[in-house]
């Protein structure tokens, strides 16, 4: 079990989590990514790593409640636990010291876009970041990107933080001033990352994007993560996540990010959650009996776990 330290909201549906893994914790580097399961029978959600505190034996994880099992994840509270969490996976961002790098986030693609801003603006780079969101409530991780950054320019798409418009816009601004950027890194939804690298591709400049397609087991061996990339399949999972942005088929990738749409429809659309059983807990069950989150979340739990036992009071670390 990984026990959550801290849970809150950075804007609407976007939750920010804590959670004890030392082993991760102390491995993990920027780019990379986790795996994590909500219960027993979830589905495996991917997710960036957005921070890491090995001293403190910590991660941090950003969310968005945008399916049934992102949505469960964010009705957990501080002191919850969750069952799976595995990594780090992926391959890290490739850190080069370079005169000038420009780091955009698109909404959530801030958290996924900060661990890199941090660690080219510790290997010496100067570091443009544009973050952007819908509006003010959901631009996250301001401070935090300030902090690593030389300049920070913020967008929202109705003018009520930063300049008005799209992270494309000011990227072509960027481009035309002087020092001109040498690299680009771009993490968002997938229609942004495509924009930039369309803007970045006329004059060459070299750019990075990362990829989120559907994942199963993260090793490479389901293929469900499969993305184009210069003509030829590869695997973000273990390929990526970041790939080069002149070179990904994002027509491919979001048809694939597609695929399950409808059943996500299906899911979220669900009769609402029944009451949670109050059935004693079977002989030898460890904690209390108490009225659980996931079985309100997950009527069809209610008979495999019965009860969900009170969490333990010493957290048991692993990867």
């Amino acid at each position: 079990m990984f026990r959550i330290v801290e849970a809150r909201f950075l804007a609407p549906e976007v939750k920010l989590f804590r959670i004890e893994a030392p082993r991760i914790a102390r491995k993990r580097l920027p780019g990379q990514f986790v795996i994590l399961r909500v219960h027993d029978h979830g589905e495996r959600i991917p997710l960036t790593l957005a921070d890491s505190d090995p001293a403190a034996g910590t991660i941090t994880l950003v969310v968005q409640g945008v399916g049934r099992s992102t949505r469960l994840l964010n009705a957990l509270e501080a002191g919850d636990t969750i069952p799976d969490v595995v990594g780090p996976l992926g391959k890290p961002s490739v850190i080069e010291k370079v005169k000038t790098v420009v780091v955009i986030g698109g909404g959530l693609g801030t958290a996924i876009a900060y661990p890199t801003a941090k660690a080219f603006h510790e290997a010496g780079s100067h570091v443009i970041s544009i973050i952007g969101g819908r509006s003010r409530a959901y631009v996250i991780l301001e401070d935090e990107v300030r902090a690593v950054s030389d300049r920070v320019i913020v967008t929202t798409d109705d003018g009520s933080a930063g300049a008005k418009g799209f992270v494309t816009e000011r990227l072509a601004e960027v481009i035309q001033s002087d020092p001109r950027p040498d690299l680009v890194l771009a993490i968002g939804p997938i229609p942004m990352m495509r924009a930039v690298a369309e803007v970045t591709r006329p004059v060459g400049i070299a750019t990075v994007v990362s990829l989120n397609p559907i994942m199963v087991d993260g090793t490479g061996m389901c293929g469900g993560c499969r993305v184009i990339v210069d003509g030829k399949p590869r695997f973000a999972c273990v390929d990526g996540p970041e790939f080069d942005a002149h070179q990904v088929d994002f027509q491919i990738l979001t048809q694939r990010n597609a695929m399950y749409r409808a059943q996500e429809k299906t899911a979220l659309e669900s009769p609402p959650p029944a009451a949670a059983s109050t059935a004693e807990v079977p002989a030898g069950s460890p904690g209390e009996p108490h009225d659980c989150r996931m079985v309100r979340a997950i009527p069809e739990l209610d008979g495999v776990w019965r009860t969900c036992p009170t969490p333990p009071t010493a957290p048991v670390s692993g990867s």
